[in-house]
């Protein structure tokens, strides 16, 4: 993959431009995709972003979510945009395959395909990119791909919420260590080009419905086991957990981040179940590596402190297999 700076030369003259993330995207996925897609439209590119799925409730105010595709409602459009495409973009995933039903028309595309992204090991797939583990999120890395175009001085309050919705969601509200400096700075920087930083933080955390909150509550009280000698705690959601509260997309977001507030929990997981395959969510505390532990033990990755994994094993089969390996670690 050669550097994002060699693309620049395809991005002098106006060009048809297709964006897409992963699927069951989140706040870094649908800001960075959205907020490039401003962008690239103020140089005067013809620009069509697609998510590979629905998208949650809680992002359905992003500023341009009226001009996205969505794969599974609009396949035919989606895949016209791609194949008329002069360039493809590709935000926030590291392999075709995360973005589900897209994966083969991408690997197929024979346009040069542009990464952003910062998740450890990428697949050689991309013709040009930015690829940085230690990035809080593609949200900035997009606002650093903004800069390094010498455009800072077109960002405006679109391109800003955009940008701060997935720094914001990616770094848990600027309290995980991936709350450099540099995204203090982004921040701010933001908030000269006309950010209000707390309508978006309202869009996120205080928009929930009355469902979502006895659903959290539920989840708490019912779902959530600990095990204070492993530093570790679990939540399984099955299907039937889901339609008890008719769970809509994004409605388990951060679920898994609640133990973590536990005094001596280190490490939580969440793992749901769905039509297809059963889901890990993975985050930690301190230096127990979870995209190992997903790498290792159930087909994902990520980053060290949050990360994925899917397994085709049962619900019930994927539990009691996580408690098994859960007494052979000590996360601390």
């Amino acid at each position: 993959m050669r550097s994002i700076q060699d693309a620049f030369p395809l991005l002098q003259s106006p060009k048809k431009i297709f964006i897409t993330t992963h699927h069951k995207p989140d706040g870094d996925a649908i800001g960075s995709m959205l907020g490039l897609y401003h962008y690239l439209v103020k140089k005067g590119h013809q620009v069509t972003p697609v998510s590979p799925g629905e998208i949650p409730e809680f992002l359905e105010w992003i500023p341009g979510v009226n001009m996205m595709l969505n794969y599974e409602e609009q396949p035919k459009e989606s895949i016209k945009a791609l194949k008329e495409a002069e360039l493809i973009f590709c935000l926030d995933f590291n392999d075709f395959s995360r973005t589900k039903h897209l994966e083969a028309a991408l690997a197929e595309a024979t346009q040069p395909k542009i990464l952003i992204d910062h998740h450890l090991f990428p697949k050689p797939v991309w013709d040009y990119g930015m690829s940085i583990p230690e990035k809080s999120s593609t949200c900035e890395m997009v606002y650093d791909f903004i800069n390094l175009c010498c455009d800072n001085a077109l960002i405006d309050s679109d391109i800003a919420e955009c940008l701060y919705t997935g720094v914001m969601t990616d770094t848990g509200s600027f309290r995980f260590p991936v709350t450099t400096a540099s995204v203090h700075s982004m921040i701010a920087n933001l908030m000269h080009h006309g950010l209000e930083h707390s309508k978006i933080h309202e869009h996120i955390y205080d928009s929930w419905s009355e469902n979502r909150m006895r659903f959290l509550g539920y989840v708490l009280i019912e779902k959530m086991e600990v095990f204070h000698k492993y530093n570790a705690a679990l939540i399984s959601l099955s299907k039937k957990d889901m339609g008890l509260f008719n769970v809509q997309s994004g409605d388990s977001e951060g679920l898994v981040n609640y133990p973590l507030s536990i005094s001596g929990i280190r490490f939580a997981t969440l793992i749901t179940e769905r039509n297809d395959e059963v889901k890990m969510s993975f985050r930690s505390k301190g230096d127990f590596d979870v995209s190992s532990f997903a790498r290792q033990h159930f087909d994902g990755g990520g980053h060290f402190n949050a990360s994925g994994g899917r397994t085709k094993t049962s619900f019930k089969e994927t539990i009691a297999n996580f408690k098994k390996i859960l007494s052979d670690i000590h996360p601390q």
